[in-house]
C-alpha cells in the first residue's frame, strides 16, 4: 500500500502517469510506510522532492532514460542515491541568494544536515554533502557544489556576473514562511505541502536570462563548471543510481555501447565506487552581441552509478553505510560535462 501524503502531491504536480512509473521506479525509505493521512513529515516532502527531481532528470537525459527503462524490464529498480547541483558563491547573483545558501535554506527545513565537505580545488569550487537525518540511508543525499569565480581571472568574474545579476529568486514569501513552518514542527498540512513542494522543485533550475555566446566563450574558456552553470543554472548535474556492483554496471553498459566514463572512480578510503555515461547534449540559446537569439548544442545533465562499501562504526560497535564521497571521485565524475560545446 503506497502512502497516501506521497502519492496526493506527487500526482497533483506530475500526473498520475508519472507517478505510478516512479513508484515502480525507485525505492521507497522503509520509515515512509507509517503514515497520517493529511498530515505530511518532512521525510515524505523531502522524499516527493526527490522523485520529482529525478523524474526531471530523466526528462533531459535520454541515456538515463533508457537505462532506466532497461532496468525495469528487467525486475530491477533504481536505488536513488545522490542528486547534484551546481551553484556559483558571488555577490552578483541577483536575487538568488550565492552559492549553497540558496538551496540551505530548503534542504534544512526538509530534515537534510551537512555530511561533509569536499574541497574541489582543481575546479575551483567547494562540494557538500546533505544527508536526511530521519532516513541517511534510504532518502537520496545532495551534493551541493559551490563554484568561485574570485579564483579565476577578472574577465571571467566580469562575465559571471553579467551572466548571474538577472537571477530571479523561485521562494516567494509563502514558501519561505511554509519552510519556517516545516523546520519548527516537523510537519505540514497537505495542503499547505501542496503549495510548496512545486515551489522547491521549481529551484533546481536556471533562473538567469539567456545567457551570451560571448560571455559563454569566455566562462568555457577557464571553466567547463561555470559555462555548464550558464545554460542549465541549478538543475541537476546528475542523478545516481546505488548499485550492488558498479564495475560489472560499468563493463555492461559499454558492451551496450551506451557512453560510459572509460574508468571507474575509486575513493581512497577503498569503500564508494562511482563511474557515470558522459553529458547528454541539449541544444540551448545564447544571445549575440547583435541580439539575435541562436542555438547551439551543450553539454546537459547525466546519469551516475555508485557503489557504497560498509564500514565498522567504533562508536556504536556495528556495520554501517558509508555514505561519504570523495574529492578525487567528484572531481573525476564532473568531468563528464567538460566536452566542450558545439
Amino acid at each position: 500500500m503506497r502512502n497516501s501524503n506521497l502519492q496526493a502531491l506527487l500526482t497533483t504536480l506530475l500526473g498520475e502517469p508519472k507517478t505510478d512509473a516512479l513508484f515502480a521506479t525507485l525505492n521507497l525509505p522503509p520509515l515512509l510506510e507509517d503514515w497520517e493521512a493529511g498530515t505530511v513529515t518532512r521525510a515524505e516532502l523531502a522524499q516527493a522532492m526527490n522523485m520529482a527531481l529525478f523524474e526531471d532528470l530523466l526528462a533531459r537525459s535520454p541515456n538515463g532514460r533508457d537505462y532506466t527503462r532497461d532496468a525495469i524490464a528487467a525486475g530491477g529498480s533504481v536505488f536513488f542515491d545522490h542528486g547534484a547541483l551546481r551553484t556559483v558563491r558571488w555577490s552578483e547573483t541577483g536575487a538568488l541568494p550565492p552559492g549553497e545558501a540558496a538551496f540551505a535554506r530548503i534542504l534544512r527545513p526538509l530534515g537534510f544536515r551537512l555530511n561533509g565537505r569536499y574541497p574541489l580545488d582543481k575546479l575551483g569550487m567547494t562540494g557538500r554533502a546533505y544527508a536526511h537525518e530521519d532516513a541517511p540511508d534510504d532518502i537520496a543525499q545532495f551534493f551541493v557544489s559551490e563554484l568561485h569565480p574570485e579564483r579565476f581571472s577578472t574577465e571571467f568574474q566580469q562575465a559571471v556576473s553579467r551572466v548571474l545579476r538577472s537571477s530571479r529568486d523561485p521562494l516567494t514569501p509563502e514558501a519561505l514562511g511554509l519552510l519556517w513552518e516545516l523546520e519548527r514542527d516537523g510537519t505540514l498540512p497537505l495542503e499547505a505541502a501542496h503549495r510548496l513542494l512545486p515551489a522547491i522543485v521549481g529551484a533546481f533550475a536556471r533562473q538567469h536570462e539567456v545567457p551570451s555566446v560571448d560571455d559563454y566563450e569566455l566562462l568555457l574558456a577557464e571553466s567547463a563548471e561555470m559555462a555548464w552553470i550558464a545554460t542549465e543554472g541549478n538543475a541537476f548535474n546528475h542523478a545516481t543510481d546505488r548499485v550492488a556492483d558498479v564495475f560489472a554496471l560499468a563493463e555492461a553498459e559499454k558492451a551496450k555501447g551506451r557512453p560510459m566514463k572509460p574508468e571507474v572512480e575509486r575513493s581512497r578510503s577503498g569503500r564508494v565506487f562511482q563511474t557515470a555515461y558522459r553529458a547528454d547534449i541539449v541544444e540551448r540559446q545564447f544571445r549575440t552581441a547583435e541580439g539575435r537569439v541562436i542555438s547551439r548544442s551543450v553539454p546537459g545533465s547525466f546519469y551516475e552509478f555508485i557503489t557504497r562499501k560498509r564500514e565498522f562504526d567504533r562508536a556504536t560497535h556495528q556495520w554501517k553505510l558509508d555514505l561519504r564521497f570523495d574529492a578525487g571521485n567528484a572531481q573525476g565524475i564532473f568531468k563528464m560535462t567538460a566536452n566542450a560545446g558545439r
